[in-house]
């Protein structure tokens, strides 16, 4: 089940993001995430929409999205990766917003490739100050109909 963000799930959805970032991210040190915990939990989170995924009323993914435009974050824990949550909260949002972009880790092959997968096409390259490594910027469009 997807659901809104619900006050008080904020420590579950951190960690959550925490132990898949480190784990999506193996190029960069854990201990830049550690410390971007608290921009993630107080200014990203609480800046955007975000979307639970629900198994047995346990929250094992989320998305969110800033400014009705930029997918700030879409994570999924680890055991549940490859059971279609990550594509079921982007078929969500992509229902909600008619064009979305992203910034991915260029290292991240398989995060890029899912991107892809779901219809999102590189835009540009650019470059993370704070990790050092390249980032695609990448967009997708609703279909327009005439």
């Amino acid at each position: 089940m997807i659901r809104r963000l619900q006050p008080g799930e904020m420590d579950e959805l951190i960690e959550i993001w925490l132990a898949s970032t480190i784990q999506a991210h193996p190029f960069i040190s854990e201990n830049y995430w550690h410390e971007s915990e608290s921009i993630v939990r107080n200014v990203y989170i609480p800046q955007s929409a975000t979307w639970v995924y629900l198994h047995q009323d346990k929250m094992v993914g989320f998305i969110s999205v800033l400014d009705s435009l930029f997918i700030g974050a879409l994570f999924v824990s680890e055991p549940f990766i490859g059971k279609g949550i990550g594509q079921a909260l982007m078929e969500h949002v992509k229902a909600l917003y008619p064009s979305l972009s992203l910034e991915v880790y260029q290292k991240n092959h398989r995060a890029v490739h899912f991107y892809h997968h779901q219809g999102f096409r590189i835009e540009e390259s650019a470059w993370q100050n704070e990790t050092h490594h390249p980032t695609w910027i990448m967009s997708w469009q609703a279909e327009q109909t005439p």
